[in-house]
């Protein structure tokens, strides 16, 4: 039964009214907008809202001025933003107490807060308008958009800007066929990993005469470093929905399934919320817009087992077995979900489907290269001054990503390498900085475009350890079904731990390699085949560095702690005494009252704390 004063959008008319009625009670309106995800929660964003909605209410502003919450905005590293419209003007991180003199100064009187300007770490200039970011300005925000328009937990900021209106184009007149046919045209390929051409799957399940059939959103997304879908759903959850809908219509399912890992209260929350709000108004259920589709869509959420990312591992979770992948073929197109022809795409590539819809799949294919079409959402984030969500078309170089959008470097520190595609993703080196960063071209140097997560690695970096890191994450997460994967990865991670301790051998470069390739061959499912990627990578590019540990006895970034030791330069120490207080064995002497701190080798564990701590660089690892 539909609440009071909610208004039944049961029609394509109706949902256009509701639209008109939206835009213009809201037109003119001045708006105050804070970035309220995960991150700037993290940063105080609900103290900032409250100090808001105080301070509105005392300038006598709280109804003639918008105050939207939205979802993650992207400068994740800056989070919350604050934002004026219709100036532009924008703070990074403003504390509560700020929030009164803002609105004044900035909302009221159009004046700059200098002080509290972001301040670009490159040049040292302040920047005042969000669209004069440069952050923003070489990206091409079209799934994440949006984010800065709706408030996620308004149904209506999402119908004021169009949405639901590619599905009211989709039952107005176009064939199941025919949707399929514009995303097969679009060139849209999975976004949650091997990227499989999206139209191409949705056809093989409507292919499957007749009977029940399923629809499912991907939102497993556990790479290390990796939070795109998250953000999509906390900041956009209706875009999914609609995606859906009409991947729904096209393959002729009338039930799907959000699967979403529990770690993410936010997204869950927010997934939910849009769920009611869209059965309430009509836009879910049965008879949607007066038409035969019917869909019901279920919150089912996951343990957080990495596996689960893999598509037949993920139907069994969802079917309430043990999360473990299955033999391909039959693929879920053709039997999936308690056997019936199932659709899986990932929460990125459903929220690109109503864009196609709406712009048409002529100009989703005009974006991008060749093969790979489309922008793609990473998340930036390591040893960079810039960490946060960035869109970009597909074929962007890889410099361009790091430096103009990530801003480079933080401390003057060297650009090394950069890991793509979550764990099972390859390392690039510097000298392939200019690589476009497609399906295709990721492939072709050892890598993978993965779901989108991007670490960035500095000179301080070892890669050796960086690979040891990795294989610990994927032992943890291998399910142990297949052997090549569960005993594999194992040994794998043995000989990269004797690596790293100073015991590993010559041998062992050529032991890694045939272990990696073994693995590659002979797992049952994606996980284990791209598990070496990170082992096989490295060593291409960065064998030297392992000839390092195991002839040299040396790590040349200065990370593993067996090939390291350290010393004090005394004429730069300047006896603050810092170092003494972290060290954890009582290693070092003098340090205080002009005497320059000693390191006594034989109580040094080479934790590194003193060379971490050190503002004079006077800690030395050699």
């Amino acid at each position: 039964m539909i609440a009071p004063g909610v208004k039944l959008l049961d029609s394509v008319a109706r949902l256009e009214a509701r639209r008109d009625e939206l835009v213009s009670a809201r037109a003119g309106r001045p708006c105050v907008i804070v970035s309220a995800s995960t991150c700037g929660t993290a940063n105080g964003a609900e103290e900032l809202i409250r100090a808001l909605q105080d301070g509105l209410k005392q300038l006598g502003l709280a109804d003639r001025v918008d105050l939207r919450v939205t979802g993650c905005l992207g400068f994740c590293e800056q989070e919350p933003l604050l934002i004026f419209r219709p100036s532009n003007m924008f703070y990074p991180r403003p504390a509560p107490g700020q929030a009164r003199r803002l609105l004044e100064e900035s909302l009221l009187g159009g004046k700059v807060v200098e002080e509290m300007c972001y301040r670009d770490p490159r040049t040292g200039q302040s920047v005042w308008r969000i669209d004069r970011l440069p952050f923003y300005g070489r990206q091409q925000r079209l799934v994440l958009g949006a984010n800065m328009e709706v408030d996620p937990c308004s149904i209506d900021d999402y119908l004021a800007i169009g949405g639901y209106g590619a599905l009211a184009m989709v039952l107005a007149g176009a064939t199941p066929e025919r949707v399929i046919q514009q995303v097969e045209a679009s060139g849209l390929r999975g976004r949650g990993g091997g990227g499989f051409p999206t139209g191409r799957k949705w056809r093989i399940c409507r292919s499957k005469a007749g009977g029940k059939k399923y629809i499912i959103c991907n939102a497993d997304e556990g790479d290390p470093g990796a939070y795109m879908d998250r953000s999509i759903l906390e900041g956009n959850p209706h875009s999914v929905l609609e995606g859906m809908l009409i991947g729904a219509y096209a393959i002729g399912a009338d039930e799907g399934y959000v699967y979403v890992r529990a770690e993410y209260p936010l997204a869950v929350r927010n997934i939910h919320l849009a769920i009611d709000q869209a059965t309430e108004r009509g836009l879910l259920g049965d008879g949607i817009f007066g038409s035969k589709l019917n869909l019901r869509v279920h919150v089912s959420r996951g343990a957080g087992a990495f596996v689960c990312g893999e598509e037949t591992a993920l139907i069994a979770s969802v079917e309430g077995r043990l999360g473990t992948p299955s033999p391909r073929p039959p693929y879920p197109a053709e039997r999936g979900l308690w056997g019936k022809p199932t659709v899986i795409n990932n929460v990125e590539t459903w929220a690109n489907v109503p864009l196609i819809i709406a712009r048409g799949a002529e100009w989703f294919a005009g974006i991008g290269t060749e093969n790979s079409k489309g922008t793609k959402v990473f998340s930036l984030v390591g040893k960079i001054n810039n960490t946060g969500l960035v869109e970009v078309p597909m074929g962007t170089r890889l410099r361009e990503i790091v430096f103009d959008i990530g801003g480079g470097m933080p401390e003057g520190r060297h650009f090394k390498a950069v890991q793509t595609g979550g764990p099972s993703g390859g390392v690039i080196p510097e000298s392939l900085l200019d690589l476009p960063i497609d399906f295709d071209a990721l492939t072709e140097v050892g890598a993978m475009m993965g779901s989108g997560g991007m670490i960035v690695m500095d000179d301080r970096t070892c890669i050796v350890d960086v690979a040891r890191y990795f294989m610990n994450f994927l032992r943890e997460e291998s399910c142990g079904k297949c052997t090549p994967c569960r005993e594999g990865i194992k040994n794998m991670l043995a000989v990269l731990t004797r690596i790293c301790e100073g015991k590993g051998g010559v041998e062992d470069i050529t032991r890694l390699e045939r272990l990696a390739r073994g693995v590659k061959a002979g797992s049952l499912c994606g996980l284990g085949t791209t598990a070496p990627n990170p082992v096989l990578s490295t060593l291409r590019y960065f064998k030297d560095e392992y000839m390092a540990h195991v002839v040299d006895k040396r790590c040349p970034a200065g990370v593993c702690t067996a090939l390291i030791s350290l010393s004090i330069d005394e004429g730069k120490c300047k006896a603050c005494g810092r170092c003494l207080k972290v060290c954890p064995t009582a290693a070092i002497t003098g340090g205080e009252k002009k005497v320059p701190a000693k390191i006594l080798p034989d109580k040094c564990i080479h934790c590194r704390a003193c060379f971490e701590t050190c503002p004079f660089d006077a800690v030395t690892i050699t």
